[in-house]
C-alpha cells in the first residue's frame, strides 16, 4: 500500500512544468528503494531495489533488484531488472533484462527479454528479445522477433516476423477479417493458430468483467463495513467529540465546507511546494503534507457521512443520538446513503467532495477554534 501511495505521489506531482533545457532533479531513498523526480532523470546508482522514476526524459542504466516503475516521454531502462516492470510513456526503450512480468504503453515501445508474461500496447511495438510466459500485444505496427514460450495473443494492423520468430503456445489473432495477417512457415503449427474478430471479447478480458453488480455489491458492503467500524470507535471512544463534530457540520455546512477547502487546499498545496524545492527533505516534507491531506480527507469522509446519518435519523426520530446503538445505526445509514449517491454519474463524486470537506472542515474548527468567518 505504501509502495503504491508513493508511486502515485511521484508519478502526480513529480512532472511538473520545467522547460526542455532544465536538467534538474530530485531524488531521496526508503532503505533501498530509490524515487527520482525531475525533467531529465538519470539513475546510474548499484544497490537499487525498487525503482520509481518521472520526468520528461528517464534513462535507467543499472540493474535493479526489485520493480522497476517509470513514466516519462521518452523513456530508456538498459538494466536488468530482478522483479516486475511497468512502464509507461511516448518512446519506450526497455532493452534490460526483466526477471518478472512486464506492462508497456507508449507510441513507440521497445522491449527485450522478458522472464515472465507480457502486456504491452502501443503505436509501434518491437519485441526483440524473447517472453517466458505468455504475451498480449496491441498495435497499428508489430514487429515479433523473439520467442513467445507461452500464448501470444494479437492484435495488429500490420504485423512483422522475424526469421527467429516463434510461439511455443497458442496464437490468437483478432483480426478486421479472417485472413489479414500473413504468418511466415515455422511460427507456429497451424492446429494452434486461432483467428477471431477483433469485435470478439478475448477469454481473458471476458473474465475479468469491467463491471459486475456481485463485485460491486460485496464492495458497497465492504466499505460500509469498514467505515462503520472507524465510526462505531470514535462513538465509543470519544462520543462528545464526535457529537461537536457533526453538529459543526448540520449547524453551519456552508462554514464548514470554507474550513474543509482551506484546510486540503493549505495541505495539498505545501506538498506541491516542498516537492518541487528539488532537495531531499522538501520531498520527504511534501510527501508527509500529502499523507496527512489524504488523511485528512478520508476523516472528513468518515465524520461527514456520520453527520448525514445522524440528520436522515433525526428527521425519524427528532433528537440526537442518546446512546451507542443509535451512533452505529447512524454511521451504517449515513455511510450506505452517501455509498450509493456516489454512484450517480458525474454528480456523485461531487458530493462525496462536499461530504469530505465538511467533515475536514468540522474537524480543523474543533481542533483550531478559528474566530474568523465566525459570524452566524
Amino acid at each position: 500500500m505504501v509502495r503504491c501511495f508513493l508511486t502515485v505521489v511521484a508519478f502526480l506531482f513529480a512532472v511538473h512544468p520545467l522547460s526542455a533545457d532544465d536538467v534538474s532533479e530530485s531524488q531521496f531513498t526508503l532503505d533501498k528503494d530509490a524515487y527520482l523526480v525531475g525533467s531529465t532523470v538519470v539513475q546510474d546508482k548499484a544497490g537499487v531495489d525498487d525503482l520509481f522514476m518521472a520526468g520528461n526524459t528517464v534513462r535507467s542504466n543499472q540493474d535493479i533488484s526489485g520493480s522497476l516503475h517509470l513514466a516519462g516521454r521518452k523513456i530508456f531502462s538498459a538494466g536488468a531488472v530482478g522483479g516486475d516492470a511497468y512502464v509507461a510513456g511516448f518512446d519506450v526503450s526497455l532493452t534490460g533484462k526483466v526477471a518478472g512480468d512486464v506492462t508497456a504503453s507508449g507510441y513507440y515501445v521497445t522491449i527485450g527479454e522478458v522472464g515472465g508474461d507480457l502486456r504491452v500496447s502501443g503505436s509501434n511495438v518491437t519485441l526483440s528479445g524473447p517472453v517466458s510466459g505468455y504475451a498480449l500485444i496491441s498495435g497499428d505496427d508489430v514487429t515479433i522477433e523473439g520467442i513467445v514460450k507461452g500464448d501470444l495473443r494479437l492484435s495488429a494492423k500490420d504485423v512483422e516476423f522475424s526469421e527467429n520468430a516463434r510461439v511455443d503456445g497458442t496464437l490468437i489473432l483478432y483480426e478486421e477479417e479472417a485472413g489479414d495477417l500473413r504468418l511466415p512457415a515455422g511460427l507456429v503449427p497451424e492446429d494452434r493458430i486461432e483467428r477471431r474478430n477483433i469485435a470478439e471479447l478475448s477469454e481473458g478480458a471476458a473474465d475479468l468483467q469491467l463491471w459486475d453488480w456481485r463485485t460491486a455489491l460485496v464492495e458497497l458492503v465492504e466499505w460500509v463495513l469498514i467505515i462503520t467500524v472507524i465510526a462505531a470507535l470514535l462513538a465509543s471512544f470519544a462520543p462528545n467529540k464526535l457529537g461537536d463534530l457533526r453538529r459543526n457540520i448540520l449547524a453551519r455546512p456552508s462554514r464548514s465546507l470554507l474550513f474543509g477547502f482551506l484546510t486540503l487546499s493549505a495541505l495539498a498545496g505545501a506538498a506541491i511546494v516542498l516537492m518541487v524545492t528539488g532537495f531531499g527533505v522538501g520531498l520527504l516534507l511534501g510527501l508527509i503534507s500529502l499523507i496527512v491531506a489524504l488523511l485528512a480527507a478520508f476523516a472528513g469522509y468518515v465524520v461527514g457521512a456520520y453527520a448525514v446519518g445522524v440528520w436522515l435519523l433525526m428527521l425519524l426520530r427528532k433528537r440526537e443520538p442518546d446512546n451507542f446503538a443509535v451512533r452505529v445505526a447512524a454511521a451504517v445509514i449515513g455511510v450506505l446513503v452517501v455509498a450509493l449517491i456516489a454512484m450517480t454519474p458525474v454528480l456523485g463524486w461531487l458530493f462525496v467532495m462536499f461530504v469530505a470537506l465538511v467533515g475536514a472542515g468540522s474537524i480543523t474548527i474543533l481542533l483550531f477554534r478559528p474566530t474568523f468567518f465566525s459570524a452566524p
